[in-house]
This record gives C-alpha cells, sequence and structure tokens, in this order.
C-alpha cells in the first residue's frame, strides 16, 4: 500500500513539475514580447536601409564644375591681383590654375603685363527633365563663361543657361545628352506635406567627393535666415557641406522636396544645421525661368513692418499680434489705386493668410503679374476688403520694410511719454533738414530710459499721428494720449516720420 502511494505522489509532483515549467517559458516568453516592443518601437527604428532609394535617384544627381577667366591688373609688386566682385567669393572651393608668370614692372620703365586667371568652383545640381534640363544655385555658377555638367558615371556634358534668379538663389541649365546614353531625371515633391521629424537624405558633391549620400530629418520649416526678401528656408540635420550647394534634397519617396544651399557653421563643415528652398518655392520659379528667362514676381506697391503685441493693442487688432502694417504706400503702385492706406494692417492676401510681415513679400512675389486679388485689411479695428490688380516688380525695385533708425539731436519743450515735443517751425525744419510739406510733432529729446528710447525714436523725427488721430502740436499729443488712458487702452500707436517722409509705426506702452 505505502509503494502504490509513493508511486502516486511521484506521479502527481512530475506531473506538477511540468505545469509550473510550462507556465514559467509561457511568462518568459510574454515578456520577452512585450519587452522587445517596448525597447524598439516603430517611430524609433528609422528607415532599416536608404539604399534602394539612393541606387533609384543618384543617377539624376550631377557635379556641376564652373569656370571664368578674368583679366587681372598685376600689383606694384607685379603680381597678379583678382579684381574685387569676382565670382565664387562665396562658394565652396576655388582652384586657380595656370597662373602665368608675374608682369613686368621693373625699373626699365615697361608697363606691367595685363595677366588673366582662371577660377573653379564646384557644386552639385540634378536633372528634373531627361531632355537636359538641370537645375543648382546661382551662386553655383555665378557670372562663369564655362560650366560643365558631369554624370554620376562621369560623362561631362557643356551647359548653356537657361535662367537665373538671385533673389532665390536658383538657376536653370540646358545638356544635350548622347543619343546613346539617356538621361535620368527626378520629380519634384511637395515640401508643404514636410513635417519637421520627416526623414530626407541628400546627394551630392561635398568636396568635390561626389555621388555622397547623407541622411537626417527635417528640421524646422519656414527658416528666415535673412538672405533675402523671400527667405522660407527648410533647416535639416542632414549632412550637408561645401559642394553640395544645388543638390537635392529628397523625401522617402525619390522626390525633390528642396534645394541644398546654405550651411549654419562656426567650422565650414556640417554642424547638422543645414538649409534648403523649399520646392513650392523652387518649382514656380524654375518654370517661369524655363518659360522666359527670367522670373516675374507680383508687385503691391507697399513699405511693411512687423506687428508686435504692443501695436495689436493698440490697433485694436483681434486674435494677438498678426499681419503686416502698412508704413509707406507708393504714390504709383497698385496698393495706391486700390485704396489701400497707410495704418492698414494686411491680415489676409488673395485668401492666404499673413501670419507675419516677412509672409507677404513671399506670398505677393508668388503670385501672377496682373492678377486681381483680394487682400483683406483691419482699419482702425475693422476688417474691410480691397481689390488690387498686381504690378510687376521689376529688378530695381525691393520689398520695402520701415526703417527703424534716424539721426539724433537734442533740447526740449513739452513732454509725453518719455518724448520732448515742440511744434513745427521753419527754424526746426532747416535745423533737422525736414523735408518740406511734412507736418507732425518734432521729437527734440527721448529719455534713454523710456520704452520709446527703446523703439529707437530719435531727435528729429516727427510725431504724425497718435493713435491713428493726425497730431500737428504737442497739446493734441497730451491730450490724445490722456484720451487712450480714459478707455483704458494699454498702449498708443504713434505714426513716427524720418526727416525724409519715410513713416513707421511704434506702439508706446501707457502704463
Amino acid at each position: 500500500m505505502d509503494s502504490v502511494v509513493r508511486a502516486d505522489s511521484a506521479l502527481r509532483l512530475r506531473a506538477l513539475r511540468r505545469t509550473l515549467s510550462s507556465v514559467l517559458i509561457a511568462a518568459t516568453v510574454a515578456t520577452s514580447v512585450s519587452v522587445t516592443g517596448l525597447s524598439q518601437p516603430a517611430f524609433a527604428k528609422g528607415p532599416e536601409s536608404l539604399a534602394d532609394l539612393a541606387d533609384q535617384v543618384t543617377d539624376a544627381v550631377v557635379n556641376i564644375s564652373a569656370s571664368t577667366t578674368v583679366e587681372a591688373r598685376p600689383s606694384a609688386r607685379g603680381g597678379p591681383q583678382l579684381p574685387p566682385g569676382t565670382p565664387f567669393e562665396d562658394l565652396f572651393e576655388e582652384f586657380f590654375n595656370k597662373r602665368g608668370g608675374r608682369g613686368g614692372g621693373g625699373g626699365d620703365g615697361e608697363s606691367p603685363r595685363q595677366q588673366s586667371r582662371k577660377s573653379n568652383s564646384l557644386g552639385s545640381g540634378f536633372i528634373i527633365d531627361a531632355s537636359g534640363i538641370v537645375v543648382t544655385n546661382n551662386h553655383v555658377i555665378g557670372d562663369a563663361n564655362d560650366i560643365q555638367v558631369i554624370l554620376h558615371n562621369g560623362t561631362k556634358l557643356k551647359a548653356e543657361i537657361i535662367g537665373k534668379d538671385p533673389k532665390i538663389d536658383l538657376a536653370v541649365l540646358r545638356v544635350k545628352p548622347e543619343a546613346d546614353k539617356p538621361l535620368k531625371a527626378v520629380p519634384f515633391g511637395d515640401s508643404e506635406k514636410m513635417r519637421p521629424g520627416d526623414w530626407v537624405i541628400a546627394i551630392g558633391n561635398p568636396f568635390g567627393l561626389g555621388g555622397s549620400v547623407s541622411a537626417g530629418i527635417v528640421s524646422a520649416r519656414g527658416r528666415n535666415i535673412e538672405s533675402g526678401p523671400y527667405d522660407n528656408y527648410i533647416q535639416t540635420d542632414a549632412a550637408i557641406n561645401k559642394g553640395n550647394s544645388g543638390g537635392p534634397l529628397f523625401n522617402m519617396n525619390g522626390e525633390v522636396i528642396g534645394i541644398n544651399t546654405a550651411i549654419l557653421s562656426p567650422t565650414g563643415g556640417s554642424v547638422g544645421i543645414g538649409f534648403a528652398v523649399p520646392s513650392a518655392t523652387a518649382s514656380q520659379v524654375i518654370d517661369q525661368l524655363r518659360e522666359f528667362g527670367e522670373v516675374r514676381r507680383g508687385w503691391l506697391g507697399v513699405r511693411i513692418q512687423n506687428v508686435d503685441d504692443a501695436t495689436a493693442e493698440a490697433l485694436g487688432l483681434k486674435g494677438g499680434a498678426r499681419g503686416a502694417l502698412i508704413a509707406g504706400v507708393d504714390e504709383k503702385g497698385p496698393a495706391k489705386v486700390s485704396g489701400l492706406e497707410v495704418g492698414d494692417v494686411i491680415v489676409k492676401f488673395n485668401g492666404t493668410p499673413v501670419k507675419s510681415s516677412s509672409d507677404l513679400p513671399r506670398i505677393v512675389a508668388a503670385t501672377p503679374v496682373g492678377k486681381v486679388v483680394e487682400v483683406l485689411v483691419v482699419r482702425k479695428g475693422a476688417e474691410t476688403t480691397k481689390s488690387v490688380t498686381l504690378g510687376r516688380l521689376e529688378d530695381n525695385e525691393k520689398p520695402q520694410l520701415a526703417n527703424a533708425r534716424q539721426p539724433e539731436a537734442e533740447s526740449s519743450v513739452r513732454q509725453a511719454l518719455g518724448l520732448n515735443l515742440s511744434n513745427l517751425n521753419d527754424d526746426l525744419r532747416r535745423r533737422y533738414g525736414i523735408k518740406d510739406g511734412l507736418k507732425g510733432v518734432v521729437v527734440m529729446r527721448v529719455d534713454p530710459n523710456s520704452t520709446a528710447a527703446d523703439k529707437q525714436i530719435k531727435p528729429g523725427e516727427l510725431i504724425v499721428e497718435v493713435g491713428q488721430e493726425p497730431v500737428t502740436t504737442p497739446a493734441e499729443v497730451t491730450k490724445r494720449v490722456e484720451q487712450l488712458r480714459k478707455e483704458n487702452r494699454k498702449s498708443v500707436l504713434l505714426m513716427v516720420a524720418s526727416a525724409s517722409g519715410d513713416v513707421r509705426f511704434v506702439a508706446l506702452g501707457l502704463d
């Protein structure tokens, strides 16, 4: 009997051990799956490989070799000297070939011999049309008189310039492909769909090392690096170095969403901050260069300034700081004909919201010349819509921002807002060189500890309006300020004119 009990107990014990073992194995597997899922989430892995994508687009990426021969006057010591303004000053690498012998200039009285020097630059580009259309940066080719496009397989093709646009820094070239070697082209993608964090790759010719691939993400959009009036760059941390300029920035579908143009670097190498012209901007410019050989931009004819919080409050602008404040209207421009006025805040142009003053020049420039557009403005707190027929921006015209600094002087009369003011008379008009016909109250002195000083109001300037009401005496300034205080306004908007007549708006706190 005891032996039977012991045998049965042993069987039960073995069965229990097998059950526990199964439970432990299952728990271990479940834990492993759970931990794996937590430690390597899908969004953190990134693409496993970019090799297929690189293979797909590399043949469309080219190297650009641009050279120019310049005449250089010999220096006093007889050596050749490049004249100022020579192209390629900001290019990636400069190579000088065949400098020739030094000029005469000895003691024999002969005049120094004129010498020439050949300057070369290397950059990147890409083919957008298999017929032979190539895009690069304008600064890559400069004023070159000899441009070669070097394909990925080493083939060299002579290029001609179709058109250039220095404002966006783009150039379009044409090459004639060899009959038995068709070209590979890449399409543009929609840069407006790109978001910070999206993966991108850059391919180009850094330091002359053609066909280099680097990867990263979109770091930001809409960057203004103050390189021109239409700045709207994509920022990326994909490695971009000297020589990448003009090359493409691809999305994961092999579409060009940017043209690599600039880097921010204290060392000259990549520090992970590169900038590309977005395809939404570039494609419009490229289309016009291909069609007209030049860019035809819309023109509104206004001088503008940004709207800060204090200015928005003073203007009664609902929704906070936004829009572009008109500080001047060209007498011959489309804005004047359409009834736009100084003091209007443009908050929407042709259906596109204007978030800040830097948005407006870019939006206007991208609008076709001659198009009738609706412009929504806020005038004295109320919205109104004006129809404007756009003119054409000529090369010698630039989108203008209101001036912020003017000459200094001294002395006093009546104080308001940290300003000593005086009636305008012939004596002061001569003293400060104030343009005939200008009216207002003269600023004689500015309290250096006041907000007015912080806002760069200077002696010799005129207060033309206070709270969008014209003033001609210091008493009117004081009266208008007190009226606004009684209305519990936190700030007052001044229209300030320089001696030459340029105006800008300045908001000062009433606390």
